[in-house]
């Protein structure tokens, strides 16, 4: 959530970061908050000035009735009682404008950092480098959706019958593939210096709130109705909000946490060859890296973070680009993103594996995160996150690329958490 201060002093700034997302009527919304603040602001001073005079009053009646001047403290008192009806009064109206102001910032994204392309849509976006060679299959290359059948390792029929379409079930080697790239995911973080967490899986509507999700992308969620609790769609909302309403020391800093979790999407409105197989789920799992870090080093962790996942997808011998997502095609909540895309050689197009984002202070408004600098000051502090990885097209990439006349090779890395190199027939 943006912080009124930073539209007003930053107006012109604000919108135009706000223009570059294609925000619409964004000057008129500014403006908006703006107004909103200062009518909350003359409230806020009406009512304390009305207040004083009320307190100043009582002192006067108090003297008054020790005096033995009865009748006048009666008067005062009269007084008094309608000073307190204006008071109340006035809470009333900045209570509520209050609330108006808070759920009018609710709908305002993030401003984009000015390295940020302008466009519209994906294919604006920037392609900052590309790594590894593609690799060339046989004539007879097959999809991952055929080669899961023809090695009987991802089952999603019976996972409709259970649950519905994009509930796979993985089994034999394919439930193995999956559990032996959480672990390989997960140790790696650790060696870089992510602390594990294991979080729920559900979380209030506080959280999220707090990060964002809510009021955005409620549609997008499965909620649990009756209990007001949501399924997440990923890690960042539970871990992100273990530090909900704490002030940090800035010696905490930097602050590393890496988690595995189920992620539970709708994905309303997906439809197309391109959602078959694995490439769009309404579960999968993920391995999630979230970073609270100082703001004048915010960026150099963004980095950090994305030469970090680029180095878990050369260890698994995938190609794959990065790319600078433009103004439109941004999430809601990030100031800058790079998304990882892995090369599908028989699907013949780039799969996105990974985003990485810093949100700056955005996230952290809304969660009240903030540190207390050497001067004893409190500040927002950023956070960051990234996928780290999602396994479904990561799975996919590694069925289709990996493909051979005999059977499917694992990457070498793998191996030993695999305790195989072929899934073969």
């Amino acid at each position: 959530m943006l912080l009124v201060n930073t539209i007003r002093d930053n107006f012109e700034k604000t919108l135009e970061g706000l223009q570059k997302r294609n925000f619409p009527n964004a000057q008129d919304v500014l403006i908006q908050v703006l107004d909103l603040d200062n009518k909350r602001k003359e409230t806020q001073a009406q009512r304390d000035s009305l207040q004083a005079e009320s307190n100043n009053y009582s002192k006067e009646i108090g003297i008054m009735m020790r005096e033995g001047k009865k009748e006048e403290a009666e008067k005062i008192k009269s007084l008094t009682s309608e000073i307190k009806e204006r008071v109340k009064s006035l809470e009333d109206i900045f209570s509520q404008t209050e609330e108006e102001l808070k759920q009018l910032l609710y709908t305002i994204p993030n401003i984009p950092h000015f390295s940020v392309p302008k466009g519209k849509s994906a294919e604006d976006n920037e392609v900052v480098l590309s790594h590894g060679d593609i690799p060339a299959l046989p004539e007879n290359k097959q999809p991952h959706w055929e080669l899961i059948k023809k090695y009987d390792i991802i089952d999603f029929e019976l996972g409709t019958k259970i649950a519905g379409a994009g509930f796979p079930v993985y089994k034999g080697k394919g439930a193995r593939l999956q559990r032996a790239l959480i672990n390989f995911f997960l140790d790696e973080a650790m060696k870089a210096g992510y602390i594990e967490v294991q979080p729920p899986i559900l979380v209030n509507e506080d959280s999220g709130y707090g990060t964002g999700q809510l009021p955005d992308k409620e549609g997008q969620m499965y909620e649990a109705t009756v209990d007001k609790l949501y399924l997440i769609p990923t890690a960042e909302v539970p871990i992100t909000n273990i530090y909900r309403d704490v002030i940090l020391n800035e010696s905490d800093f930097p602050i590393k946490n890496v988690g595995y979790t189920p992620c539970f999407r709708r994905e309303a409105g997906s439809w197309g060859a391109h959602v078959r197989g694995l490439n769009r789920l309404h579960q999968f799992d993920k391995v999630e890296i979230v970073r609270l870090s100082h703001p004048d080093n915010s960026y150099e962790a963004l980095e950090e973070m994305s030469l970090y996942v680029q180095g878990l997808l050369q260890k698994l011998e995938l190609p794959y680009r990065v790319l600078r997502l433009c103004g439109g095609d941004m999430g809601f909540t990030s100031s800058l993103t790079y998304d990882m895309e892995v090369y599908s050689a028989a699907q013949e197009r780039w799969l996105e594996v990974s985003s990485v984002s810093n949100f700056e202070s955005f996230q952290a408004n809304r969660l009240k995160l903030r540190f207390r600098s050497e001067d004893k000051k409190t500040t927002l502090a950023h956070t960051l996150n990234g996928s780290a990885l999602a396994l479904p097209r990561i799975v996919a990439s590694l069925l289709e690329n990996n493909q051979t006349e005999t059977g499917i090779k694992m990457p070498k890395v793998l191996v030993p958490y695999l305790g195989f190199d072929t899934i073969g027939v």
